[in-house]
């Protein structure tokens, strides 16, 4: 009972230490960028009082590509976090096996048949059925990798390599499909494809925001069986817990958030590897105290990647996907060898 507390514990303070990094980095966000808004300057802002161009730069511009940021970065977390736990494996993550590749090459070849090859400025019809494609996407590729890795039951080493290569070959394709474009909107989708909330709207947030919050929703509910999940198939099947019909459920899911996620940032890889071991590491195995604080954190991993992205080189922009993959590289390789 003391273990239970104190665990209880640690997630609260955690928690609420991390909620308190997120939100300053939102307020830095709101602050930095190519017009700079002081405190005092964002407060009038806000509150109706500041010029023409400091209303664009925060109300047009920032809020919307901040929500993203924090939309995008709670989902693939979550992600993150149901992969590495049905199949009990560090190293799982949808950026890596292939389902965020697969959802973006099915927005890339979308946007082509219904728009030719005009990227650059997208009709409010393609912003809001773009996470639907990109749900088939991701949901194929699940599918597909499932089917591949699935030999008289599922390996987590055999998805893991199934998945990459899958990830291989989409994103071959979505290369191939770039070819079709004129060199503007060839470096539009270059740029999106690596990772990248540049030129966000309202639009996009009205259209990702219901999706993504019920599966939210629907993966915290669903987390009380991950931790059965990271005991062995044996153990969960002595649970009463069928493995495989939950297993299925949970992947659709995980694919789902990640799909839903690049259908307006693009293929951002390392956020759902990254978020549930510093998680993990914070509050303990727990995926019931795992899964919230992972969520803060791939927000804050996103949001900060944002930050640097747009001032580092200003007014030249990184690809959050490039900041994002600076930390995880590193970390990947660390994760490969330790196992």
């Amino acid at each position: 009972m003391r273990t239970v507390r104190s665990r209880a514990g640690r997630f609260r303070l955690v928690f609420a230490v991390l909620l308190l990094l997120l939100l300053a980095a939102v307020l830095l966000s709101m602050n930095l960028g190519t017009l700079a808004i002081s405190p005092g300057e964002l407060l009038r802002t806000v509150l109706g009082q500041g010029t023409r161009q400091q209303r664009i730069a925060l109300f047009t511009i920032r809020l919307p590509r901040i929500l993203i940021a924090l939309l995008v970065g709670g989902a693939l977390a979550v992600s993150g976090v149901i992969l590495q736990s049905v199949t009990r494996n560090d190293l799982a993550e949808p950026g890596i096996i292939g389902i965020s590749s697969g959802a973006a090459m099915f927005v890339v070849v979308y946007i082509y048949l219904t728009n030719g090859n005009n990227y650059y400025s997208l009709p409010a019809f393609t912003i809001f059925t773009m996470p639907l494609i990109a749900l088939a996407g991701g949901l194929g590729a699940a599918v597909l990798i499932y089917v591949l890795a699935w030999r008289r039951g599922m390996k987590p080493r055999r998805l893991l390599l199934m998945g990459i290569a899958v990830n291989a070959g989409f994103n071959a394709l979505i290369v191939i499909l770039q070819l079709t474009f004129d060199n503007r909107d060839f470096n539009r989708v270059l740029s999106w494809t690596s990772g990248s909330i540049w030129g966000v709207s309202w639009s996009y947030v009205i259209a990702v925001t219901p999706p993504l919050l019920v599966l939210c929703a629907a993966a915290l509910y669903q987390s009380r069986y991950l931790d059965v999940f990271t005991l062995g198939d044996e153990v969960a099947r002595g649970l009463g817990v069928n493995t495989e019909q939950r297993r299925r459920l949970l992947i659709a899911i995980a694919a789902a958030l990640a799909a839903v996620a690049t259908s307006v940032a693009g293929s951002i890889a390392f956020v759902g590897l990254i978020a549930p071991h510093i998680a993990g590491k914070l509050t303990g195995p727990q995926r019931r105290y795992c899964t919230p604080v992972a969520i803060l954190t791939g927000m804050l991993l996103v949001t900060g990647s944002d930050i640097i992205a747009r001032n580092m080189f200003a007014p030249l922009e990184l690809h959050i996907g490039i900041v994002v993959s600076l930390v995880g590289a590193p970390y990947f390789i660390y994760l490969m060898v330790k196992q």
